[in-house]
C-alpha cells in the first residue's frame, strides 16, 4: 500500500508541477492524499467494514496510479503538440483529460460495487462524491 502512495505522490507532483507551480502542485497532491485516506476511512466506518481498509485503499490507489500515469503521458503529449505547433493541442489535451476523469470515476465505481457490494447507482454516486472530495476540496483550498 505504501509503495502505491509513494508512486502516487511522485507522479502527482510531476503532473501538478507541469500544470502549475511545483510548490502549489506538491501541496495539492499531499492534500488529495490526506482527503483520500480520510474519505476511504469515513466510507468504511459508515459501512462498518473497516477490515477492508487496506484492500480498498490499495485498489483505489492502483487505479489512481494508472490514471496518473496516463495523465503524465497526456501532459507529455500536450507539450509535444505545442512544440510541433499543432492547432488543436489544447482541445485534444482537454478531451483526453475528460476521458481520464470519466474512466477514473467508472473504475472507482466498480471498486465500490465489488468490494462494498453497492448497487450500480450508489457506486457511481459514491465514486463521483469521492472524486469531488479528493480532487475538488484540495483544489478549492489552493484557490483560497
Amino acid at each position: 500500500m505504501w509503495k502505491n502512495v509513494l508512486f502516487y505522490l511522485v507522479s502527482g507532483m510531476i503532473v501538478e508541477g507541469l500544470i502549475s507551480d511545483p510548490a502549489d502542485g506538491t501541496l495539492e497532491v499531499v492534500l488529495r492524499t490526506i482527503m483520500a485516506f480520510s474519505t476511504v476511512g469515513v466510507i468504511l466506518l459508515v459501512q462498518k467494514k473497516w477490515y477492508y481498509y487496506n484492500q480498498l485503499y490499495t485498489a483505489i490507489f492502483v487505479c489512481e496510479n494508472f490514471i496518473m500515469t496516463l495523465a503524465t503521458a497526456t501532459e507529455g503529449l500536450y507539450h509535444l503538440m505545442i512544440v510541433k505547433h499543432i492547432d488543436r493541442a489544447e482541445e485534444v489535451s482537454i478531451g483526453l483529460g475528460i476521458v481520464l476523469v470519466l474512466w477514473y470515476i467508472v473504475i472507482i465505481s466498480y471498486i465500490f460495487r465489488q468490494l462494498l457490494e453497492f448497487k450500480m447507482s450508489s457506486s457511481l454516486l459514491m465514486a463521483f462524491s469521492y472524486f469531488v472530495l479528493t480532487y475538488g476540496i484540495p483544489m478549492l483550498f489552493m484557490d483560497i
